[in-house]
């Protein structure tokens, strides 16, 4: 196999409403598509930076540097047997997984085209639909927040996921477990509390939540070892989480119980599938989580979430919970049960649509 060239395109996407985290607001996407012509067949990728280094420190533009001044330059002319081995290609940038993964994830698309497989069938999926959840994110008022989970329960998702921060925190899940009380529900803070606020996360395991995600810093697991010790409830590490490598020290040191798995996060499928065995090897749950994409993202997740190790519902949405109209045909619709059902056409299953696409691109570069 060999990858002709590529396309780079930065799109503009606004969401419907702004998601709000314990570190930022966002109400438009700065979007990285990556086409890859791989033996002549294209498959697609999509960059989850954001635009500011506020959950990672990638961005859209240092995603941008990297995939064409290092990532596509290690990769030009360079032949190789199958996407599993693009990773080891690139071994030499370290860091920037998320350029890493867009690239990485649309030669594995065009891997699976060229095979007339469905993606999720080539990285090993046995799912032929898969749970979701949502994620919702810190709202002004207490009414607002309930009214946002209601609507979402309305449409079927299985889990609840809410965003917290400090002062932002036991009263939103003490309301809501007033209001909801047999829900799945659990809370994100985004690196948002540091290891002496303990005594207010302990207070959080009265609500019966399935997992606290990476309540502590994004790259302190020593913390939330100590941290776990003090808590019955799990927790779940998402930012802290970049290899197989740190995985393994996150279970083994008990930092965590439950693991997010984010494609761009770890670096594409080949790393992700890594992390996936070990965790299943060790009895430890994992699922997948969101970043705003597109349905280009959307679809890789959704490829992904078809591993056997994936028990939990991910945060992997329905289009319209995000765009008013998205980039692949048809777009990404989630069952009245809270599923999806994975598709069974070759690649990721969806259509990129071309004409949207560039009504969108504010910047795009070809290299070959």
């Amino acid at each position: 196999m060999r990858v002709r060239e590529i396309t780079l395109r930065e799109v503009r996407m606004k969401l419907v409403a702004p998601f709000e985290t314990s570190a930022e607001r966002t109400d438009v996407r700065r979007i990285i598509l990556v086409e890859a012509d791989v033996d002549g067949t294209v498959g697609w990728g999509e960059c989850v930076a954001g635009e500011t280094p506020s959950y990672s420190p990638e961005t859209t533009d240092t995603a941008w540097h990297i995939l064409r001044d290092h990532v596509w330059p290690l990769l030009k002319e360079r032949e190789f047997g199958s996407a599993a081995e693009v990773w080891d290609l690139l071994g030499h940038v370290r860091g920037h997984n998320m350029a890493k993964a867009a690239l990485e994830a649309a030669i594995w698309e065009a891997e699976a085209r060229q095979k007339s497989m469905p993606l999720s069938k080539l990285l090993g999926g046995t799912r032929e639909e898969i749970a979701c959840g949502v994620s919702v994110g810190i709202k002004d008022s207490l009414d607002e927040l309930v009214a946002a989970v209601k609507k979402e329960l309305a449409a079927g998702y299985q889990r609840i996921k809410i965003k917290i921060k400090p002062g932002k925190d036991l009263d939103q899940v003490q309301r809501l477990r007033q209001d909801f009380p047999r829900i799945k529900l659990m809370v994100d803070a985004n690196s948002a509390y540091t290891l002496e606020d303990w005594p207010l996360l302990k207070q959080l395991e009265g609500f019966y939540l399935m997992m606290i995600e990476q309540p502590l810093g994004w790259d302190d697991l020593y913390s939330h070892v100590e941290l776990q010790k003090k808590l019955d409830t799990p927790i779940c590490l998402d930012e802290c989480i970049h290899s197989e490598e740190q995985a393994r020290a996150a279970v083994e040191l008990g930092a965590c119980k439950i693991i997010n798995i984010k494609l761009g996060r770890v670096g594409g499928y080949t790393v992700a599938r890594r992390i996936h065995d070990f965790c299943q090897q060790r009895g430890v749950p994992v699922w997948c989580g969101g970043m705003l994409e597109s349905g280009i993202g959307r679809a890789h997740n959704i490829a992904l979430s078809t591993l056997p190790n994936f028990t939990l519902p991910g945060d992997v949405t329905a289009s319209n919970r995000y765009w008013a109209e998205d980039v692949v045909d048809p777009e990404v619709t989630v069952s009245p049960q809270g599923t999806i059902r994975v598709p069974t056409g070759p690649g990721i299953g969806f259509a990129p649509r071309s004409e949207l696409i560039e009504k969108l691109t504010i910047r795009k570069e070809r290299l070959a």
